[in-house]
């Protein structure tokens, strides 16, 4: 059964700016999703149950702030780096959640970001981060919940989103067909 995949959900101003960035600067030959803030990358599709009832609980928060900290080169790409001491909790919190169910790659350390590049020569990133880099100051995004995703190949499946409803958690999660980013 094909990965899931969690991600962040930003505030739709934010979203629309990084997706505007992606488009313009992705491969359009490569460019199967959307800008997004990769929370893990391969957790077992065949424990989708399990995971929809870790991400309810875990929207069960108020939405949040994110800084967008810096511009930082991938090498064969470029990102927005992001911080906030709320995301690394839920990171955490999620992790203990999927223990057993993590890849190598998502029992490491949350270094959140927006990747707007990626596959590219180093030289056009490079002149890419420069650009970016000349503009850019700091500033803060809205985090508002999570979407699960299904990994089919390429372009992702939309699963559900899971809003940030506060700490009684009474909105729950909505499906997604269509609704997340």
């Amino acid at each position: 059964m094909q990965p899931l995949v969690v991600s962040l959900v930003l505030d739709p101003v934010s979203q629309e700016r990084f997706d505007a960035l992606r488009r313009a600067h992705f491969p359009r030959d490569r460019l199967q999703v959307g800008a997004h803030v990769s929370l893990f990358h391969a957790l077992p599709g065949e424990d989708e149950p399990q995971v929809d009832a870790a991400l309810r609980a875990a929207a069960r928060r108020q939405p949040f702030d994110v800084a967008v900290t810096a511009v930082r080169s991938l090498g064969r790409g470029v990102a927005f780096a992001l911080h906030a001491d709320e995301l690394s909790a839920l990171h955490c919190g999620l992790q203990q959640a999927f223990q057993d169910r993590l890849t190598p790659q998502d029992r490491q350390r949350l270094s959140a970001h927006v990747t707007v590049q990626n596959k590219v020569t180093p030289d056009a990133a490079r002149r890419l981060l420069a650009q970016l880099a000349a503009s850019f100051t700091p500033y803060v995004v809205r985090a508002e919940g999570l979407a699960l995703w299904r990994y089919a190949g390429g372009p992702w499946e939309p699963r559900a989103t899971y809003p940030f409803t506060g700490a009684d958690g009474a909105a729950g999660a909505a499906g997604a067909a269509g609704s997340a980013s």
